[in-house]
């Protein structure tokens, strides 16, 4: 059984996009012959029925130029299908070398927001999959749900020292939809508590940079830089000592988004706070309140305090039962099962 693939980069490395790799794997691991097609490519050591190329280009019309000129060859001997990873429009392009050779066509998509050419790749899709109904913002009923694909760690690094300290970490890029500002508000309402707060992500494009900028001048102005730090990207390999060293994650991304790294912080054995009740199968009927109004600093606060007066051990337990729910329907293994069943 061949299966194509099509995706933005292949880097175990890349900040926001390494964790491709880990799905790279589990989906050779289920097929004959896999062949990714990216638009950038960097050694990712994988399994010998891999074959890899690169299609980038200067401009759209080169990039979907050069991704039909290498996707075409592969369609003679008819994979089992042709998935687009996360880019509809990788899905729109090919729909025009699969569709007359009625080559199943999967498109797998998580986002809040909804594009027209999200909604022209829905169309041209055989199946949507995503996360679940509520990480893909277009109703459809091609929707297959696959769980996130989380690469869960074998075995978790050794608890940090108690020191006294409840470390809050938000990781991810600083756009504006991932409600940071609210942290920082929540951040001083708990002067009283020995809380230190860590933002970590990238910058990518100009409006994060100058939100990133704005947090900065806001933790200035409101005093609380020895409490809160913000930091640049994080590189893949350095993300589970990240963890390590924190004892909360903190997510306020808008609803319908279901970020990928609250389900990582889960893997890894840390308590989430999330405000998308997407996340409810997550975090919900856990004995501890993990869930937030969007934006509210003040129940953010209280939920902090809580986590912080159930102790090392209570957090650490509640840790492990979030890690079981991540391994039971957000494991890798989990997700390259269901996208092979949907490409069958």
């Amino acid at each position: 059984m061949k299966l194509v693939v099509i995706t933005q980069r292949v880097d175990p490395g890349d900040p926001a996009l390494g964790a491709t790799v880990a799905k790279l794997r589990a989906l050779a691991a289920r097929v004959d012959e896999l062949v990714v097609l990216a638009l950038r490519v960097r050694d990712a050591d994988l399994p010998p029925n891999v074959r890899v190329r690169a299609f980038d280009a200067p401009g759209p019309p080169l990039k979907a130029a050069r991704l039909l000129t290498a996707l075409v060859p592969e369609l003679r001997q008819r994979p089992v299908a042709v998935l687009a990873h996360m880019a509809p429009v990788y899905a729109v392009v090919a729909a025009a070398a699969t569709r007359p050779l009625r080559i199943p066509l999967l498109l797998w998509f998580t986002h809040w927001r909804a594009s027209r050419t999200l909604q022209l790749a829905e169309r041209a899709s055989t199946r949507v999959l995503s996360v679940n109904a509520r990480s893909f913002p277009i109703r459809s009923g091609k929707l297959v749900e696959t769980g996130h694909g989380i690469e869960l760690p074998a075995e978790l690094p050794p608890a940090r020292p108690d020191d006294g300290m409840l470390r809050l970490l938000a990781l991810g890029r600083s756009s504006p939809a991932k409600g940071l500002t609210a942290l920082l508000d929540a951040a001083a309402l708990l002067g009283d508590l020995p809380v230190a707060v860590e933002i970590c992500g990238p910058s990518l494009t100009d409006e994060e940079r100058d939100h990133r900028a704005a947090l900065a001048a806001r933790i200035g102005a409101d005093g609380l830089e020895s409490r809160v730090r913000l930091s640049g990207p994080v590189d893949r390999p350095e993300v589970a000592r990240l963890y390590a060293r924190s004892d909360v994650l903190v997510n306020n991304m808008r609803a319908g988004a279901l970020d990928k790294v609250v389900y990582e912080a889960a893997a890894a054995g840390l308590p989430v706070l999330v405000a998308s009740d997407g996340f409810a199968p997550l975090v919900d009927g856990l004995g501890a309140s993990l869930r937030f109004a969007q934006d509210d600093a003040g129940e953010l606060a209280s939920r902090v305090r809580e986590l912080y007066e159930l102790g090392t051990e209570g957090r650490a337990a509640l840790g492990a039962r979030l890690r079981e729910r991540v391994w039971s329907s957000h494991s890798v293994e989990h997700w390259a099962d269901a996208v092979v069943a949907a490409a069958r």
